[in-house]
């Protein structure tokens, strides 16, 4: 399968080639299961599978070298990507044929997320398992193992020579698309990476029309599309089921994302289904750059960990403003319907304030309307910073019914509640706990400090 992988792969890159040289034009994958080597698409070219074309990513050391590339926001190593372009534009993947990343060959497994019959199947495979105070997780292979023991970082040869030993620790995102312009994803289905699913970075012009991306629900960092540093994005009448978050924005992470200084811009995400997934739309916690400008409308969100999702933490830095989300329905959400959280991977959260500086995140400037929620944890939950409180957040015509508790909002500025209603199952419908300014249907509350104020 390597070998046959490699020769599908040189045919279809030479195609790409020959097809680019000429000034551009279609490659056509024809109806098949197809082993393939990683592919690299060139300026001008559109790669079109088949209905029942089948690209199947083969694993192989010597097709997937080290290098140095972007990964969660800062430039690290990772393995070559399955489908990568660089540089290229006027580039495109159509059709309704399958993109398969073999990323079951790369991803560790975490035993929560398992049935006991799956967990022990995973040891037909290999026996390599690591414990931690979360859960135990198991390995595909003995190089990821000693890879998460290890974990070399850098971006110098000498530590892309001190990474071989832990190759497999390295996996890749599937399709990895970086510096391009004029970039159409129409109707493939995107599934089964080995990280996330579709990184587009540092992208302009790019439009992502009625495809599928699926991962297992399993699937450790098995984002559906990470949209980092890119400017005029339109994702639409898409489908995502996702073992991590499914429309996230991002824009690089802490110091090494504040001096590239490249800001998330005029992104559309509309009429849009996420399934399973750890948010449906999501910005963070990578937003080191800025985000800005977007407008999320008319999605359904079904069975997500958390339905609308920001996230940050101290140390990031950046601004997050601008955002719209019109018109979004989610049922039985796991968590949180809309959630915003500063403390994003903190264990023990200090409520205390810190003086401000280059690192503290900021989200202002927020308009979510029009959205229907039945179930879930928890209708909403706001927690700021003391020393940068989520400023200026605008909620109309909401309606969310059957959660377990109310809205809650903590370390808040300026927020407007128009036709809001939450109805939990309990009665403590809106807790208010150090906020300033706050209008909940037509009812002002000047201030509220440490001593939480109960609206019914």
């Amino acid at each position: 399968q390597i070998e046959t992988g490699r020769h599908n792969a040189e045919a279809i890159n030479r195609a790409i080639c020959e097809v680019s040289e000429q000034g551009g034009g279609m490659v056509r994958v024809p109806a098949g299961i197809w082993a393939v080597a990683p592919i690299r698409l060139l300026s001008g070219v559109n790669l079109h599978l088949d209905s029942q074309a089948m690209l199947k990513f083969i694993k192989s050391k010597e097709d997937y070298p080290l290098r140095i590339t972007s990964y969660e926001g800062q430039d690290c190593i990772r393995t070559v990507s399955p489908v990568t372009a660089e540089n290229a534009e006027n580039i495109a993947i159509t059709g309704d044929g399958i993109i398969d990343g073999s990323g079951d060959k790369w991803r560790p497994v975490k035993k929560f997320k398992m049935t006991a019959k799956q967990w022990d199947a995973l040891f037909q495979i290999s026996p390599y398992v690591i414990e931690t105070k979360e859960t135990e997780i198991w390995m595909p292979t003995e190089s990821i193992l000693e890879g998460n023991r290890h974990n070399i970082q850098g971006t110098t040869e000498e530590a892309l020579a001190a990474a071989a030993p832990y190759y497999d620790f390295y996996r890749p995102v599937m399709v990895s698309l970086r510096y391009c312009k004029k970039v159409l994803l129409q109707g493939a289905t995107f599934m089964n990476s080995p990280a996330w699913n579709i990184h587009p970075y540092f992208c302009e012009d790019l439009t992502v029309d009625g495809v599928k991306i699926r991962n297992p629900y399993f699937a450790q960092n098995g984002d559906g599309i990470d949209v980092e540093s890119c400017t005029n994005v339109h994702i639409h009448h898409s489908t995502f089921e996702t073992g991590d978050d499914a429309i996230c924005i991002k824009s690089g992470k802490d110091k090494e994302g504040r001096m590239r200084g490249w800001p998330c811009q005029n992104v559309i995400a509309r009429n849009n289904v996420v399934y399973h997934g750890h948010g449906g739309f999501v910005v963070g916690s990578e937003m080191s750059g800025g985000v800005k400008n977007i407008f999320i409308d008319n999605c359904t969100f079904i069975g997500t960990d958390v339905g609308i999702r920001f996230k940050s933490t101290r140390g990031r830095g950046g601004i997050v403003e601008n955002i719209y989300c019109n018109r979004i329905n989610m049922f039985e959400i796991a968590n949180e319907n809309i959630l915003f959280d500063l403390y994003y991977g903190v264990k023990n959260s200090d409520n205390r304030p810190v003086p401000v500086y280059e690192g503290t995140p900021q989200f202002r400037n927020i308009y979510i309307s029009d959205i229907k929620a039945i179930g879930g944890r928890c209708a909403m939950l706001f927690n700021g910073l003391p020393e940068m409180p989520i400023n200026n957040i605008n909620l109309k015509n909401i309606y969310i019914s059957g959660t377990e508790t109310g809205a809650i909002i903590r370390q808040s500025e300026n927020v407007q509640m128009e036709n809001v209603t939450i109805a939990p199952k309990n009665q403590k419908s809106i807790s208010l706990q150090n906020v300033k300014k706050v209008s909940i249907n037509g009812k002002s509350i000047k201030s509220v400090g440490e001593k939480e104020k109960i609206m019914d």
